[in-house]
Protein backbone atom coordinates (compact mmCIF):
# COMPACT_ATOMS: atom_id res chain seq x y z
CA UNK A 1 0.00 0.00 0.00
CA UNK A 2 1.18 3.35 -0.70
CA UNK A 3 1.58 5.81 1.89
CA UNK A 4 -0.08 9.03 2.66
CA UNK A 5 3.68 10.84 2.23
CA UNK A 6 4.21 9.26 -0.93
CA UNK A 7 1.01 11.56 -2.49
CA UNK A 8 1.96 14.70 -0.75
CA UNK A 9 5.48 14.02 -2.92
CA UNK A 10 3.02 13.96 -5.92
CA UNK A 11 1.42 17.00 -5.10
CA UNK A 12 4.40 18.57 -4.43
CA UNK A 13 5.99 17.49 -7.91
CA UNK A 14 2.70 18.45 -9.44
CA UNK A 15 3.35 21.79 -8.09
CA UNK A 16 6.64 22.02 -9.55
CA UNK A 17 5.64 20.99 -13.07
CA UNK A 18 2.66 23.99 -12.43
CA UNK A 19 5.45 26.89 -13.44
CA UNK A 20 4.92 25.14 -17.48
CA UNK A 21 1.76 25.74 -17.35
CA UNK A 22 1.72 29.23 -15.74
CA UNK A 23 0.48 32.28 -18.09
CA UNK A 24 2.21 35.38 -19.04
CA UNK A 25 -0.79 36.77 -19.67
CA UNK A 26 -4.83 36.07 -19.03
CA UNK A 27 -5.18 33.71 -21.61
CA UNK A 28 -5.89 30.25 -19.69
CA UNK A 29 -5.31 28.56 -23.11
CA UNK A 30 -1.77 29.73 -23.89
CA UNK A 31 1.28 28.33 -21.26
CA UNK A 32 4.30 29.69 -23.12
CA UNK A 33 6.80 32.29 -21.76
CA UNK A 34 6.36 34.55 -24.72
CA UNK A 35 2.56 36.09 -25.49
CA UNK A 36 0.62 34.89 -28.11
CA UNK A 37 0.54 37.10 -30.95
CA UNK A 38 -1.27 37.00 -34.22
CA UNK A 39 0.38 36.29 -37.88
CA UNK A 40 3.44 37.43 -38.60
CA UNK A 41 2.45 40.81 -40.65
CA UNK A 42 4.65 41.70 -43.40
CA UNK A 43 4.90 45.56 -42.12
CA UNK A 44 7.04 43.75 -39.36
CA UNK A 45 9.59 42.03 -41.42
CA UNK A 46 9.59 43.25 -44.68
CA UNK A 47 10.92 46.80 -46.22
CA UNK A 48 10.72 46.06 -49.92
CA UNK A 49 8.09 46.69 -52.57
CA UNK A 50 4.81 46.30 -51.93
CA UNK A 51 3.71 42.51 -51.98
CA UNK A 52 0.50 43.52 -53.57
CA UNK A 53 1.77 45.10 -56.46
CA UNK A 54 3.72 42.04 -57.23
CA UNK A 55 0.66 39.95 -58.05
CA UNK A 56 -0.62 36.68 -56.65
CA UNK A 57 2.94 34.39 -55.75
CA UNK A 58 1.00 31.32 -56.57
CA UNK A 59 0.22 32.28 -60.18
CA UNK A 60 3.99 32.36 -60.59
CA UNK A 61 5.39 28.65 -60.41
CA UNK A 62 9.21 29.11 -59.99
CA UNK A 63 8.13 32.09 -57.02
CA UNK A 64 5.75 29.26 -55.38
CA UNK A 65 7.95 26.71 -55.30
CA UNK A 66 10.88 28.82 -53.59
CA UNK A 67 8.72 30.30 -51.40
CA UNK A 68 7.75 26.55 -50.32
CA UNK A 69 11.11 25.26 -49.59
CA UNK A 70 12.36 28.37 -47.99
CA UNK A 71 9.52 28.48 -45.83
CA UNK A 72 10.42 24.67 -45.03
CA UNK A 73 11.85 23.95 -41.72
CA UNK A 74 13.90 20.98 -43.56
CA UNK A 75 15.90 23.55 -45.42
CA UNK A 76 18.59 24.82 -43.29
CA UNK A 77 19.02 28.76 -42.77
CA UNK A 78 22.71 28.31 -44.73
CA UNK A 79 21.43 26.87 -47.84
CA UNK A 80 18.82 29.74 -48.32
CA UNK A 81 21.72 32.47 -49.94
CA UNK A 82 22.44 29.86 -53.49
CA UNK A 83 18.90 28.94 -53.32
CA UNK A 84 18.30 33.14 -53.74
CA UNK A 85 20.83 33.47 -55.31
CA UNK A 86 20.33 30.85 -58.56
CA UNK A 87 16.80 32.37 -58.70
CA UNK A 88 17.92 35.91 -58.78
CA UNK A 89 20.02 34.78 -61.69
CA UNK A 90 17.42 33.06 -63.84
CA UNK A 91 14.60 36.24 -63.04
CA UNK A 92 16.23 38.68 -65.46
CA UNK A 93 14.00 42.23 -65.87
CA UNK A 94 11.43 40.99 -63.07
CA UNK A 95 13.86 39.77 -60.79
CA UNK A 96 12.26 42.33 -57.90
CA UNK A 97 9.06 41.21 -59.02
CA UNK A 98 9.51 37.82 -58.81
CA UNK A 99 11.91 37.99 -55.40
CA UNK A 100 9.14 40.31 -53.79
CA UNK A 101 6.38 37.03 -54.88
CA UNK A 102 8.81 34.55 -53.14
CA UNK A 103 8.84 36.20 -49.78
CA UNK A 104 4.97 37.07 -50.39
CA UNK A 105 4.75 33.34 -50.63
CA UNK A 106 7.10 32.43 -48.19
CA UNK A 107 5.11 35.02 -45.57
CA UNK A 108 1.66 33.30 -46.39
CA UNK A 109 3.36 29.54 -45.71
CA UNK A 110 5.20 30.34 -42.50
CA UNK A 111 1.96 32.13 -41.39
CA UNK A 112 -0.01 29.37 -42.25
CA UNK A 113 2.13 26.88 -40.21
CA UNK A 114 2.32 28.82 -37.62
CA UNK A 115 -1.70 29.19 -37.11
CA UNK A 116 -1.34 25.11 -37.11
CA UNK A 117 1.20 24.85 -34.47
CA UNK A 118 -0.29 27.57 -31.98
CA UNK A 119 -3.66 25.78 -32.49
CA UNK A 120 -1.55 22.62 -31.33
CA UNK A 121 0.14 24.38 -28.24
CA UNK A 122 -3.58 25.27 -27.23
CA UNK A 123 -4.96 21.92 -27.28
CA UNK A 124 -1.72 20.57 -25.96
CA UNK A 125 -2.12 23.23 -22.76
CA UNK A 126 -6.18 22.11 -22.50
CA UNK A 127 -4.98 18.47 -22.53
CA UNK A 128 -2.11 19.25 -19.63
CA UNK A 129 -4.77 21.15 -17.76
CA UNK A 130 -7.13 18.06 -17.58
CA UNK A 131 -4.13 15.37 -16.48
CA UNK A 132 -3.35 18.10 -13.81
CA UNK A 133 -7.30 18.06 -12.65
CA UNK A 134 -7.51 13.94 -12.97
CA UNK A 135 -3.91 13.66 -11.03
CA UNK A 136 -5.58 16.34 -7.72
CA UNK A 137 -8.48 14.32 -7.82
CA UNK A 138 -6.78 11.02 -8.25
CA UNK A 139 -4.46 11.96 -5.33
CA UNK A 140 -7.36 13.18 -2.92
CA UNK A 141 -9.52 9.98 -3.20
CA UNK A 142 -6.08 7.93 -2.32
CA UNK A 143 -5.23 10.15 0.83
CA UNK A 144 -9.08 10.27 1.73
CA UNK A 145 -9.43 6.05 2.05
CA UNK A 146 -5.88 5.71 3.32
CA UNK A 147 -6.68 8.29 6.05
CA UNK A 148 -10.02 6.22 6.44
CA UNK A 149 -9.90 3.47 9.52
CA UNK A 150 -11.45 0.90 7.49
CA UNK A 151 -9.54 0.46 3.75
CA UNK A 152 -12.31 -1.27 2.14
CA UNK A 153 -10.44 -2.61 -0.62
CA UNK A 154 -6.33 -2.40 -0.28
CA UNK A 155 -6.07 -4.07 -4.65
CA UNK A 156 -8.43 -1.35 -5.42
CA UNK A 157 -6.35 1.30 -3.43
CA UNK A 158 -2.72 -0.34 -5.05
CA UNK A 159 -4.54 -0.13 -8.54
CA UNK A 160 -5.62 3.19 -7.84
CA UNK A 161 -2.09 4.31 -6.75
CA UNK A 162 -0.74 2.83 -9.82
CA UNK A 163 -2.75 4.56 -12.10
CA UNK A 164 -1.67 7.90 -10.53
CA UNK A 165 1.76 7.11 -10.94
CA UNK A 166 1.01 6.54 -14.93
CA UNK A 167 -0.53 9.47 -15.14
CA UNK A 168 1.79 12.13 -13.59
CA UNK A 169 4.44 10.25 -15.45
CA UNK A 170 2.57 11.37 -19.27
CA UNK A 171 1.66 14.91 -17.14
CA UNK A 172 5.87 15.17 -16.59
CA UNK A 173 6.89 14.26 -19.63
CA UNK A 174 4.34 16.66 -21.19
CA UNK A 175 5.80 19.45 -19.35
CA UNK A 176 9.36 18.56 -20.09
CA UNK A 177 8.36 18.60 -24.00
CA UNK A 178 6.86 22.09 -23.56
CA UNK A 179 9.92 24.11 -23.67
CA UNK A 180 10.43 22.85 -27.55
CA UNK A 181 6.82 22.93 -28.58
CA UNK A 182 6.46 26.93 -27.15
CA UNK A 183 9.74 27.32 -29.13
CA UNK A 184 8.42 26.53 -32.33
CA UNK A 185 6.09 29.82 -32.94
CA UNK A 186 9.64 31.86 -32.01
CA UNK A 187 11.49 30.08 -35.06
CA UNK A 188 9.35 30.60 -37.54
CA UNK A 189 9.14 34.27 -37.00
CA UNK A 190 13.00 34.24 -36.84
CA UNK A 191 13.02 32.52 -40.17
CA UNK A 192 10.61 34.59 -41.48
CA UNK A 193 12.72 37.32 -40.56
CA UNK A 194 15.90 35.38 -41.99
CA UNK A 195 14.19 35.29 -45.30
CA UNK A 196 12.91 38.82 -45.56
CA UNK A 197 16.39 39.75 -44.78
CA UNK A 198 18.41 37.85 -47.73
CA UNK A 199 15.50 38.75 -50.40
CA UNK A 200 15.94 42.35 -49.67
CA UNK A 201 20.09 42.20 -50.16
CA UNK A 202 18.86 41.47 -53.55
CA UNK A 203 16.82 43.48 -54.51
Amino acid sequence: MVRLASFVAFALLLGAAAPALAKPTDDPDWPCAQRRTGEISAAAVWSGPDLASAGRWDDDAGAAALARKLASRRTQMTEMDGLIDEFAASAGADKSMRLTRVFAGALDVINSERNRVIAGVVRYARGQHRLAEKIRAEADKISDEQESKDVSSPSALDDASSSLKWDKRIFDDRSRALSYVCETPILLERRAFEIARKIQQRL
